[in-house]
């Protein structure tokens, strides 16, 4: 009896050190972090990416994190630190990033990433009809951007505007401002509290898609024509951290994201790949705008 209690407790002790072993190793496993631009807001992002890091960290059998910033510079910061190893990037934060981290590589971008554009949006009560044609009287009026930093909500919109108009944004407009995301561009030029407004196309439809817009106060009264935009980006050095082939690894599992809820929340119809060279015209456009060094 002495001899089985003895047993008995011999296994569990051998239970207890590998178990504790085992965790010892998992705590020291490496972990893969990622961020995304704060083109909406908060919970919204939340949402679609705490489900991103959920199917990550499952496909990849690693430990994956997301972490929330506060503004498109903060998140080509913490790409650059290597706080975060993969980034969703705009067109031009994805650029920034890239040219500061030697190595790093554009794996990924959504079905309509290729065809991207920019909706102007004006209220009600400047009285400008849609137009296919640019509509030249937005100037003026009081005009607000995105994020400084946002391609669909400042870059390209600049960029349509100067050749349109000959002039600079801050010389065409009674006032320009920069809101910081696409939803609260939307909120304030429903509001008034700007007369005109540019914002990334799909944040318009999926915002009225949740009822979020009223037709009567804000509508869209131009459309940019389609340019490259948005794209999964990952650090050069991902595989000495996790082993040779991790950075394929993480490449294949993006494009295998299927779950109709998942990518509802992007909102894409599905991932394909991408590389470096599909963002030289965004590249080139920031340079023309002094919003880039060559």
């Amino acid at each position: 009896m002495l001899f089985r209690s003895f047993t008995f407790s011999w296994y569990c002790l051998i239970a207890i050190i590998s178990t504790g072993a085992h965790s010892a190793v998992d705590n020291k496993a490496p972990v893969l972090t990622f961020t995304a631009i704060p083109d909406q807001d908060q919970q919204q992002l939340k949402l679609r990416f705490q489900q991103v890091a959920d199917y990550l960290s499952a496909t990849l059998q690693v430990k994956v994190n997301y972490i929330p910033v506060k503004s498109y510079a903060a998140a080509i910061t913490a790409f650059r630190n290597n706080q975060v190893q993969l980034a969703w990037f705009g067109g031009l934060s994805g650029v920034r990033a890239r040219q500061l981290v030697r190595g790093s590589q554009a794996i990924a971008q959504g079905v309509e990433d290729t065809k991207f554009k920019s909706y102007f949006i004006a209220h009600h009560s400047v009285n400008i009809a849609p137009t296919k044609d640019f509509p030249l009287g937005i100037i003026n009026k009081t005009f607000t951007f995105g994020s400084k930093g946002s391609t669909s909500g400042r870059l390209m919109p600049e960029y349509y505007i100067r050749q349109a108009l000959k002039a600079a944004p801050k010389e065409l407009f009674k006032t320009v401002g920069f809101s910081g995301d696409h939803s609260l561009t939307i909120t304030q030029v429903a509001a008034g509290a700007y007369q005109v407004g540019v914002v990334n196309y799909k944040v318009w439809h999926s915002m009225l898609d949740a009822g979020k817009i009223d037709l009567k106060k804000v509508q869209v009264i131009w459309q940019t024509p389609e340019y490259t935009d948005y794209q999964w980006t990952i650090r050069g050095d991902l595989d000495s951290k996790f082993g040779v082939g991790f950075a394929a690894k993480v490449q294949r599992a993006l494009l295998a994201i299927k779950d109709p809820q998942l990518l509802k929340q992007f909102p894409r119809s599905g991932f394909i790949k991408a590389e470096n060279q599909d963002y030289a015209a965004i590249k080139k456009t920031a340079i023309s705008l002094d919003l880039l060094q060559p």
